[in-house]
């Protein structure tokens, strides 16, 4: 069963293992998430559970999404998310997904959307190396050939200054170094997408070994 849950990046620390490794970790605080929806083949043409993370006023919901989730007898939330399951048996509308779903060694993906950076020259967005600096070198930091002259145009793909960040990204097979039920955390080894506070997807992985 695939298994999945929302939450946000608190930030980074550092833990000690057992045999005395200091392991970088990301901390990530899924409250409780509320099963919506059930989605089946023969109603949908797929299947998947639908996940709300985090409630918001009343006020700030339209009528629509109230009543979607009046069926689940829960408030409006914040965050609605899909997740791909194969079996459906497990989850029942209205249910709470907590953090225990997860336990300490489990292999994760996790999704976000990465840091904006703005607009960046290629040495920054596409790591191409500067010209020289001295001597009478007046190529410093520009993008450099456009191309060949035959085609008479800048081929798709160039790499070329730019919007750079902002993109949504998956982190794969990311290990779990601890849950805490109580405090619904989950502490995942190396780095996440995002900025603190960013929305994240925590979900089995698919290419674990």
């Amino acid at each position: 069963m695939t298994k999945g849950i929302l939450g946000r990046k608190i930030g980074m620390t550092q833990v000690f293992a057992e045999n005395g490794d200091l392991i970088p970790v990301t901390v990530i605080q899924a409250t409780p998430n509320v099963v919506l929806q059930k989605k089946t083949v023969e109603t949908d043409g797929y299947e998947a559970i639908q996940l709300g993370f985090e409630d918001k006023r009343e006020k700030l919901a339209n009528k629509p999404e109230k009543g979607h989730v009046t069926k689940a007898n829960t408030a409006p939330k914040r965050f609605v998310r899909e997740f791909n399951a194969e079996n459906l048996d497990g989850y029942e509308i209205g249910q709470e997904v907590k953090v225990d779903i997860f336990a300490e060694g489990d292999i994760v993906d996790v999704t976000g959307i990465s840091k904006g950076k703005g607009f960046q020259g290629v040495i920054k967005r596409h790591g191409q190396s500067r010209g020289p600096m001295a001597h009478g070198s007046r190529y410093h930091r520009r993008p450099g050939s456009m191309g060949p002259v035959a085609p008479n145009r800048v081929f798709k793909q160039k790499a070329l200054p730019g919007r750079m960040g902002g993109e949504q990204i998956t982190i794969q097979n990311l290990q779990i170094v601890k849950v805490d039920v109580e405090r619904n955390l989950i502490l995942v080894k190396g780095n996440v997408p995002g900025p603190k506070k960013a929305l994240l997807k925590v979900k089995s992985a698919i290419k674990a070994k």
